[in-house]
């Protein structure tokens, strides 16, 4: 009873909100909160309710964009699931009686000649017979259709709707009349042909009906001719450039170029001289996935529909097919793309890769920038093409300022930059991607894509437009792949959810924290670790409740001794990071003075910014830090560390970078720039291992490998190890290992027979551990 009455009162809810859902349709067109609707369609299983919920939300759909194929796929779900639904019809009707153009099609008679013999004549008359036949069977349900949908349309108050489906009707009528005429004439021909007595009074009868039913089918054919409303003028390339999402600045840009051009146009129709016209020349500066390309068409179809330039196609290129392999072939490659340009646009993408850093002599690339100038500034070719080089910001600046002829003929303010994409943005431009394919996203997908844009916006080559349609069409798939087919469920055709754009975790794989704790000694250490880990993890949590966070500084100086686990550490503390959420990859770079320092002025900031970008969303390990400062007049080492603090400043907690060395040399670079010490608060002290925890080091190790250590071995290394002035290090310990293992397998392999040899193989012995001390010791 109980079930009973939650039941009723679910389904009292149901109606009262399809009601003012379908109120706000009749009032506004569209129903606002088209999320709730989405929500409640796919928790209804009221086979009557889902198909208005259905109709309402396709309904919607439509009146904000005339074709939707998704809307119709949901009407006609809705039709499935409740054929009396009366707003589902409604929609169909407008288009339905298009499917009816064929309708008499079937009406097509062979020619009937009077001078033909008997046997042809009866023939022709059967086939006649056949014909009308065909045609009256099925007549009856074309009209009773259109009399329903007739009626239908008149319920509606859709006037023009139903005075299309009645002029149907009414020729259907006399068309059915008229063949009901020429079939009983056909019979009667046929009579005669069989009979005594033969009249040319039934063949007259038959061309009259025939003649009649010619001009009812060219009648019927008349009402399928809709005069369909084209936009006259096809959509403007400025136009598309509005309604593209973001890029304000470059709209802006855009249109006052456009107008300035317009204006420049009528100037000219009005007689007036123009000596300087506007260089079409452009350079389209942004990072990839930023509209360049598409840009760069819109510009060459807006030249056209103003007439500067006789052609909107564009001539796509880069340095894969500008720069030859010997001499000569440059210069022709480069004229051969532009004869193809000529009257267009001549795009090259990524131009700043034709002039590369430290190119040799055989690299043609300056000769490809040369040829291009001479050619947009000869008679042969200069004004009749423009070009448009593409790149990212900083490169493309650095090429133009080295190749002085080719910035001349690109104005300052022909230099466009399209700025990345801000994740709303991206959300936009996915649901109009999914959108696109049939699908809608829900609120909670567009939360999922958000995170996963927020991963991957790292450094510079992250993809914005192109980031965001692969993430969206890789969710299709996964949504086509893991779900079985079910033609039930039309919301698995339709749906893209939070589920479809999670990345598979591996979860067996071994926590930091677990890693942290199986590394041998590093007490302290490991309570540091563990404290900065609470912190930033309640920083985290109080960022994402709205709360103040306390600033977070993560660059560390690991100090200590080689082979003390600096390097280990840190790949541990990456991988921490990332899993508290303040880094997106939490991947560990290593890097050393060779990484940073070059040879030639200018190379070294360079070559320290790319190392750095390698590092983005990671760990950044400078290993022996301390070396980046040089004595030696003409060191660019001081170069890298005012990089290293730039680039610090610039990237904030996008990058997290790890000094490591000698405390007392450490301290020394810590000072050599004021701006260094202040981003580095956290100092890690690595000491040397005790020989306990070097032996434990040795025993985990060849532990690894199944070897075992004798309590003789065990103990003639604890002594030598406690004696000798070994450097306690993880590093001696391995190396150690290796030996002892080594002398292991000389030993043995020298004895004779193998009795007993796989018990002996996993045993070290005190006389493997005395030959490896020989070998290894100071």
């Amino acid at each position: 009873m109980i079930l009973l009455i939650q039941q009723q009162r679910t389904y009292n809810n149901n109606n009262e909100r399809l009601t003012q859902w379908e109120t706000e349709l009749d009032e506004l067109g569209f129903i606002t909160d088209e999320n709730e609707l989405l929500t409640a369609m796919r928790h209804q299983t009221n086979p009557a309710i889902l198909s208005r919920m259905l109709t309402l939300a396709a309904l919607s759909r439509l009146n904000r964009k005339n074709q939707d194929s998704l809307a119709q796929a949901w009407l006609t779900k809705a039709l499935e699931l409740d054929p009396a639904n009366k707003k589902a019809k409604s929609y169909f009707i407008r288009y339905d009686w298009i499917k009816k153009k064929e309708t008499l099609d079937i009406l097509s008679f062979p020619a009937i000649r009077e001078t033909d013999n008997r046997t042809a004549k009866k023939k022709v008359a059967e086939q006649y017979i056949q014909i009308c036949q065909n045609f009256l069977s099925e007549a009856d349900e074309h009209q009773e259709d259109l009399t329903e949908k007739m009626n239908l349309a008149e319920a509606l108050e859709n006037k023009q709707l139903f005075d299309q489906y009645k002029n149907l009707s009414d020729l259907l009528i006399t068309s059915i009349e008229v063949t009901g005429n020429l079939l009983k004439a056909a019979e009667e021909y046929e009579k005669s042909i069989t009979g005594v007595f033969h009249t040319a009074t039934y063949f007259d009868d038959l061309k009259l009906h025939l003649s009649s039913l010619e001009e009812i089918k060219r009648e019927w054919q008349k009402l399928f001719e809709v005069k369909e409303e084209f936009n006259q003028h096809s959509e403007k390339a400025l136009d598309q450039l509005n309604e593209m999402i973001g890029m304000d600045v470059v709209k802006k840009r855009v249109n006052d170029f456009y107008q300035f051009l317009k204006y420049q146009k009528e100037r000219k129709e009005l007689g007036f001289q123009i000596k300087d016209a506007l260089s079409l020349n452009m350079v389209l500066t942004g990072n990839p996935g930023t509209g360049k390309t598409t840009i760069a068409r819109l510009l060459a179809t807006i030249y056209h529909e103003l007439e500067v330039l006789p052609r909107p196609e564009v001539i796509e290129t880069d340095r894969s097919q500008l720069v030859g392999a010997f001499v000569g072939q440059t210069e022709e490659n480069v004229r051969a793309v532009v004869e193809k340009a000529i009257g267009g646009v001549l795009f090259i993408d990524e131009a700043y890769s034709l002039k590369r850093e430290g190119q040799s002599g055989n690299d043609y690339g300056q000769t490809a920038v040369d040829t291009l100038v001479s050619l947009m500034t000869g008679k042969e070719y200069g004004g009749k093409f423009a070009v448009i080089l593409a790149g990212y910001p900083d490169e493309m600046r650095i090429f133009l300022d080295a190749n002085p002829g080719l910035r001349s003929r690109f104005p300052q303010s022909n230099l466009i930059h399209l700025p990345n994409y801000s994740n709303e943005e991206l959300i936009l431009i996915a649901k109009k991607i999914a959108s696109e394919n049939d699908y809608i996203l829900t609120e909670e997908a567009e939360l999922e894509i958000n995170h996963r844009l927020d991963q991957e916006r790292v450094d510079d080559t992250f993809g914005n437009a192109r980031s965001v349609r692969n993430i969206v069409l890789d969710a299709i798939f996964k949504k086509g792949s893991d779900h079985p087919i079910s033609h039930e469920d039309i919301f698995t055709y339709t749906i893209l959810d939070k589920d479809d754009f999670e990345v598979d975790k591996n979860e067996s794989r071994e926590s930091p924290f677990e890693k942290l704790e199986r590394l041998v000694g590093l007490t302290e250490l490991k309570s540091e670790l563990e404290k900065l880990s609470s912190f930033v993890k309640m920083q985290q949590f109080r960022k994402e409740k709205g709360l103040p966070t306390v600033p977070i500084q993560l660059h560390s100086v690991f100090t200590g001794n080689p082979g003390t686990g600096k390097t280990t550490v840190a790949n541990i503390y990456a991988e921490l990071l990332r899993e508290c959420g303040m880094l997106k990859r939490g991947h560990l770079i290593v890097a050393s003075r060779a990484d940073f320092v070059a040879g030639y002025v200018g190379q070294t900031a360079g070559k320290t910014k790319k190392k750095i970008r390698e590092a983005l969303g990671g760990v950044l390990f400078i290993d022996e830090a301390y070396s980046l400062l040089s004595q030696t007049a003409g060191d660019f080492g001081k170069e890298v560390v005012d990089t290293l603090v730039d680039e610090m400043t610039k990237h904030n907690e996008n990058l997290v970078v790890v000094l490591a060395g000698y405390p007392k040399e450490m301290d020394q670079l810590l000072e050599s720039n004021p701006g260094l010490r202040s981003r580095f608060k956290k100092f890690f002290l690595f000491p040397d291992y005790s020989a306990d925890e070097v032996l434990s080091i040795i025993e985990s190790y060849v532990g690894g490998f199944q070897y075992q250590i004798s309590e003789g071995a065990r103990a003639l290394l604890k002594q030598s190890i406690e004696n000798n002035s070994f450097k306690g290090n993880g590093r001696f310990a391995t190396n150690l290992a290796d030996e002892m293992i080594q002398a292991q397998a000389m030993r043995l392999m020298g004895e004779a027979g193998e009795e007993d040899l796989l018990e002996k193989a996993i045993h070290i012995e005190r006389e493997d551990v005395g030959t490896a001390l020989k070998k290894i010791a100071p």
